[in-house]
């Protein structure tokens, strides 16, 4: 791999192994605070972030690296200069660029124009690292992932779909549960499904919560996605019966929960699901920053 623009350039070989190599740099760190010795690593940032920014520019330290960080204040990449010439520039000082974009076409032009590995951190169609984040602490609890069953529950969206090409990959059963019109997008759907059945996974869609169960696992975001205009409580009537709270986690019998925050308690998860024995969240969070360390040790060494 050259990049990482979504979860479905991975092979299931190299999906495996790069979270066995997250794993290791976890459990033992010191070993890998060389790893980026000498490289810089540009972080290219559109959207605000809490997670994204300090898990990649902290965990680019413990590997011995320099991170710069660029934020946008004059607005969208390409407003000043073009994608090109920006990736362009970029690739002259920098080893590796993070980018956090409004839309998923900006980072396919700064690695169609860069010179160096670009990593999405962020688009408005996919958040790889997020998923692998996830993937790892699914791994964490279970032994053999292609075991798993895993539930997404909500509004269709980027986290969505790198979640749906990573289970694929991995041979999973993801059961993708939403409102009417707020699926996910019917192309990377169909490419998922045919991902699963290659490796032996399953993917599944429905709009009836009250069927969910023989869950592992479930998974929520939030309701309206960053930068959505949509105002919350136009849409809290129609999400309503799909909020994750106790009842619907016994229900499915899921011990864990699963979100990528941040969240809005009492929204699309009760406090005592986001809190409570099986919450995964913290996991994931730190989680983060052991995933995308892997990547760049992958990418760069």
């Amino acid at each position: 791999m050259k990049h990482l623009l979504s979860i479905k350039e991975f092979t299931q070989p190299q999906l495996l192994a790069l979270l066995k190599l997250a794993k290791e740099i976890k459990a033992q760190p010191a070993q890998y605070r060389h790893a980026l010795a000498g490289k810089s690593i540009v972080m290219l940032f559109e959207k605000p972030s809490l997670r994204t920014r300090v898990s990649f520019d902290i965990g680019i330290n413990k590997l011995g690296g320099h991170c710069l960080y660029l934020d946008q204040q004059n607005g969208d990449i390409g407003k000043r200069e073009s994608v090109a010439d920006f990736a362009a520039n970029l690739s002259c000082w920098a080893d590796a660029i993070v980018a956090r974009t409004y839309r998923h076409s900006t980072i396919e032009k700064l690695a169609k124009y860069g010179s160096v590995p670009v990593i999405n951190a962020l688009s408005d169609l996919y958040h790889p690292c997020q998923a692998l984040a996830d993937y790892l602490t699914l791994a964490e609890q279970f032994d053999d992932l292609s075991q798993v069953k895993l539930a997404y529950v909500g509004d269709g969206n980027n986290v969505t779909h790198s979640l749906l090409y990573g289970a694929a990959i991995l041979g999973m059963t993801m059961t993708v549960v939403c409102p009417e019109g707020h699926f996910p997008d019917g192309l990377i759907v169909s490419e998922a499904q045919a991902l699963a059945e290659q490796h032996g996974g399953k993917i599944i869609l429905s709009t009836n919560i009250a069927e969910l169960s023989d869950q592992d696992a479930i998974y929520t975001d939030t309701w309206i996605s960053m930068g959505d205009s949509t105002n919350l409580d136009d849409i809290k009537q129609k999400f309503a019966k799909f909020q994750v709270n106790k009842a619907l986690m016994s229900k499915a019998g899921a011990r864990y929960f699963m979100h990528c925050l941040p969240a809005h308690r009492g929204v699309e998860v009760t406090d005592e699901v986001l809190d409570g024995e099986g919450s995964l969240i913290l996991v994931q969070a730190e989680n983060r920053m052991h995933a995308q360390n892997a990547l760049l040790v992958s990418l760069l060494t």
